[in-house]
């Protein structure tokens, strides 16, 4: 049996196992577009990263971020971009057309 711990979003509560990172988004996403196989390519999941990245150290040079929070979200996106974290990207090219769900689960 495997744990779950819940988590909230604008639709409500649902459950992500424990050992995921991912969040309501990325479950909603697993469990409502069950078709295909194909994963979202890892260069997409890269290209998330290296913006989120760029994001974080800018907003930190702004002082909209602390020097902190910039560096653990780049620290994060640098994890991501070395492949540690591949087995947490589950989602399929099927979903909204705008990727909300890809741009979420990273």
């Amino acid at each position: 049996m495997s744990a779950f711990r819940i988590e909230k979003d604008t639709i409500g509560e649902i459950e992500v196992p424990d050992d995921k990172y991912w969040a309501a988004q990325t479950q909603r996403s697993l469990e409502n577009f069950e078709i295909g196989g194909q994963l979202m390519p890892k260069e997409i999941v890269s290209a998330f990263a290296f913006l989120k990245k760029a994001s974080a150290l800018v907003n930190a040079d702004l002082t909209d971020f602390s020097d902190e929070k910039a560096q653990a979200i780049a620290s994060a996106c640098d994890e991501i971009l070395s492949g540690e974290h591949d087995d947490q990207f589950p989602l399929v090219v099927w979903q909204t057309g705008s990727g909300t769900q890809s741009n979420m689960n990273v």
